[in-house]
């Protein structure tokens, strides 16, 4: 087991993710409050009182445990794909007591705020918290490093699902755990890509992929891990997020239109979880050609 990242060349970075994660700083946008960057788990917030920022930054701290609580780290080597400012890192090293916790995002101003963001617990746990650049495809990891691996609404911007399971096999040691938390069209409706481009402007762009569950399924069951479960946990996201976004924008915006999408069976919000299993040897082999 390598302890420095893996040298590969700088990821390529499609030009709607560049823009929306570096220049334009989607973490400074008001509606993801605290630094975080989805949508929330409302679990446990009252949505029939007024929301203030706190029942916010609850929401999106919540997602993190949802996921955590799938992959239980504690005593392991953690690592987060597409991390962001790092604040699910933190969370996940201060509440899940893991060995280390590695972040890695593809877009290196995001790097940049995340080490910025985090310095004082980089400074203070050098050994446990590191943040590395790299594409959820081609991970700059070593072979069976991790104990479990992790990713908080990101899958929506991963070109290749197929790549990416791959590279979670190779990195996660027999017996390690995979969660997944993200949007992803409903399976079996029809035209998603055009459907959802008419509501959201994040799909018109292509900043999001619109797929099916079932791909991202079907790609950690074809790099060989087993237990593959994909839970909706929309009726935990969807209200709450709309609520709000109610107070920034009106009903008929685009934002708003991620409740009319769920509410027409189009999209929905899952956890997507697997195991590596523990007779596996070695890291899974890619695929010829």
């Amino acid at each position: 087991m390598s302890e420095d990242p893996v040298e590969q060349p700088a990821p390529v970075v499609r030009p709607e993710v560049w823009e929306t994660y570096g220049p334009a700083d989607l973490s400074a946008v008001p509606v993801f409050a605290g630094g975080f960057i989805n949508f929330g788990y409302w679990h446990g917030v009252d949505l029939d009182r007024p929301l203030s920022q706190d029942d916010r930054i609850r929401s999106e701290q919540d997602l993190y445990r949802h996921v955590l609580d799938a992959v239980a780290p504690r005593g392991g080597r953690a690592v987060e794909i597409g991390c962001g400012l790092g604040l699910g890192c933190a969370l996940a090293l201060d509440e899940y007591g893991p060995a280390a916790v590695t972040g890695v995002d593809i877009h290196p101003q995001q790097l940049r705020r995340a080490r910025e963001a985090n310095s004082p617990l980089l400074a203070a746990r050098p050994q446990r918290l590191r943040f590395v650049l790299g594409a959820a495809e081609s991970l700059p990891l070593a072979d069976a490093e991790f104990d479990c691996l992790y990713s908080v609404e990101a899958v929506q911007h991963f070109p290749d699902l197929s790549a990416f399971a791959r590279e979670a096999a190779r990195v996660l040691r027999p017996g390690g755990r995979v969660a997944v938390a993200g949007f992803f069209s409903v399976d079996g409706v029809p035209a998603p890509q055009e459907r959802l481009a008419g509501l959201l402007e994040t799909f018109a762009s292509g900043l999001d992929i619109a797929r099916p569950v079932s791909r991202l399924a079907q790609a950690l069951t074809g790099a060989g891990f087993a237990d593959v479960r994909a839970d909706s946990i929309g009726p935990q996201v969807w209200p709450g997020w709309d609520r709000w976004l109610a107070r920034l924008w009106a009903p008929g915006t685009w934002p708003r239109n991620f409740m009319t999408a769920w509410e027409q069976q189009i999209l929905d919000y899952y956890l997507v979880t697997a195991a590596r299993p523990e007779a596996a040897q070695g890291p899974c082999p890619a695929p010829p050609g």
